[in-house]
């Protein structure tokens, strides 16, 4: 661990993209947190004081009760609402006690789920309108056009500032992003899920100019697991942190974020110590031998 953290800072997504905080605190879990509203503010607020002022939701998280719980706290101190960006998804339908009608988990992006999802998160996280609204999965029967023209609806009702995309493959990213402009595809990446580096996402996302967001970037905790067959890696990544003076897992952010397509990772914990050294990556720059080291450890073999 380093000395006192700098402020998390801001990044610009795409040229005509959102700014967001360099770390996104991610709200995924926050239901299983067992935290009063009271808790819950100030946890929001002690992400803000570290400069992480983005904060990542979707509409079925928590059986569609995280927005909610979010929101709870939110009413507490309103005034914070102008200090952050909300970023929510929407196009799944999970079976659910909250959603009864839902007789089958399927994808729905349709303009009327779109902006039925859109109003349901607007007043469950009590607030007038998103930072960045998210189509959660790509859709077998989505048609690209219809979801260009919601979007642009929901922007000019004022509703949804920007939009994206969340695990859509390159083609189906670029599709859409010739008829309204995304700001971001939001991916799972980790040293333990390497896809996005070698199926063109990333590459095709630094061509576009359009930074990536990153989910499960600590491979929803299996890289702190005892699993044999990562020893190897979770050995490497101690031995950089121990060169580098910083912490395990600030070691595996700072990997991620220093991709060329300028990845904007989010966190998952609702520890302010977790999304501290998240924040503390940012200052971190690895050699380019230490992230091979990295890369090399997480695919068992060396580059050809």
């Amino acid at each position: 661990m380093t000395n006192s953290t700098a402020p998390c800072p801001v990044v610009r997504t795409s040229d005509d993209g959102l700014a967001l905080s360099r770390i996104v605190a991610g709200m995924w879990r926050m239901g299983e947190w067992n935290m009063a509203p009271q808790q819950r503010l100030a946890f929001i607020e002690q992400c803000l004081e570290l400069g992480v002022s983005s904060f990542d939701h979707a509409d079925i998280y928590g059986g569609y009760g995280v927005e909610s719980l979010f929101g709870e706290a939110l009413a507490l101190q309103p005034s914070l609402r102008e200090r952050m960006q909300i970023v929510s998804k929407c196009g799944i339908k999970l079976r659910s006690p909250a959603r009864p009608a839902h007789t089958i988990q399927h994808y729905d992006t349709t303009a009327a789920h779109i902006v039925a999802s859109v109003d349901n998160s607007l007043k469950a996280l009590r607030t007038t309108h998103l930072d960045l609204l998210l189509i959660h999965r790509p859709d077998p029967l989505m048609e690209f056009d219809e979801i260009a023209e919601t979007f642009e609806a929901l922007r000019a009702a004022g509703k949804v500032r920007h939009f994206g995309v969340s695990n859509f493959t390159r083609h189906q990213f670029e599709c859409l992003h010739r008829r309204v402009p995304l700001a971001t595809n939001q991916v799972e990446f980790s040293p333990l899920h390497l896809a996005p580096m070698f199926d063109e996402t990333f590459d095709g996302l630094q061509d576009q100019g359009v930074a990536p967001m990153i989910w499960s970037p600590l491979a929803g905790g299996r890289l702190f697991g005892d699993d044999a067959a990562t020893a190897p890696l979770r050995a490497k990544i101690r031995q950089v942190a121990a060169e580098t003076g910083y912490s395990f897992s600030s070691v595996v952010f700072a990997w991620i974020m220093q991709l060329p397509s300028k990845p904007v990772p989010l966190t998952g914990s609702g520890r302010i110590e977790a999304i501290r050294e998240a924040v503390e990556a940012t200052q971190v720059t690895l050699t380019r031998q230490q992230w091979f080291e990295i890369l090399r450890a997480a695919r068992g073999h060396e580059v050809a």
